[in-house]
């Protein structure tokens, strides 16, 4: 399968592209390009070369033809058009990036081949050193991995608690606390030992605009201290520094 004008995968870890362009001239130039750029290039002729490909560069069946890093797809192509094959690729799930080529470049051609697919577009005639830099930002974009995030989990002793799943434990017991006593102990417990006065609490949970009494706090205090504590009325971790207002520890 494959062109005259196709080189043949290194052995090494290059990136692998397969450009699909019928014009013979313009289909081996960029392939001359990409080669010389280091890539793993292979060139096919028409739509329905390049859906081969695709599909055998994703089963064990592929020989060897290695997995698609980028995928080179012109518009105009025989037997299935590039927005044809772009649009059956990923309905059959492939997420290999597509930068596609064209000598249709009004905004209706490129919003149409964004919309089916296409991660970037390049109108014809296009420079080859231009080419190349679409290229390289597609790859650094599909290969950069999102980092699994960290577990967030913050400590005060017995009490643990995950800002990210909303949850409390203590003790190694789960513990059901409304929003504003999640908030209000997250605050806490980023801030261990911190004095916080009711005013102070009411404006970081209960926000500036808050209309009520200030004897909130002192209920939700109450009812954090019936979850947390061992014994509620001699309190070990809400602490009440009188004249002051609250603190963790």
């Amino acid at each position: 399968m494959r062109s005259p004008g196709v080189t043949k995968p290194p052995e090494d870890s290059q990136p692998f592209l397969v450009v699909v362009e019928d014009e013979s001239l313009i289909r081996e130039t960029i392939t001359m390009a990409l080669t010389d750029e280091g890539y793993q290039v292979l060139a096919v002729e028409d739509g329905r070369q390049a859906l081969e490909v695709v599909r055998a560069s994703c089963t064990s069946e592929g020989g060897n033809i290695p997995a698609i890093d980028l995928l080179i797809l012109d518009l105009m192509l025989p037997y299935i058009n590039g927005l044809d094959l772009c649009r059956l690729l990923r309905q059959e799930g492939m997420t290999t990036p597509i930068l596609m080529l064209s000598a249709k470049g009004t905004e209706t051609d490129i919003v149409v081949g964004l919309e089916i697919g296409a991660d970037d577009y390049l109108a014809k005639p296009f420079g080859m050193r231009e080419l190349i830099a679409r290229c390289r930002s597609l790859l650094r974009r599909a290969n950069r991995q999102p980092q699994p995030q960290e577990q967030l989990v913050i400590q005060f002793q017995e009490i643990v608690l995950y800002p990210q799943e909303c949850r409390v434990t203590v003790r190694d017991k789960a513990v059901s606390l409304s929003p504003k006593e999640f908030t209000l102990l997250e605050l806490f417990m980023n801030n261990p030992r911190r004095v916080f006065s009711r005013d102070q609490l009411l404006e970081k949970v209960w926000g500036i605009d808050f209309m009520g009494d200030s004897k909130t706090v002192d209920v939700h205090i109450r009812w954090l201290r019936e979850k947390l504590e061992l014994d509620p009325s001699s309190p070990q971790y809400l602490i009440t520094v009188r004249g002051f207002g609250y603190r963790l520890g």
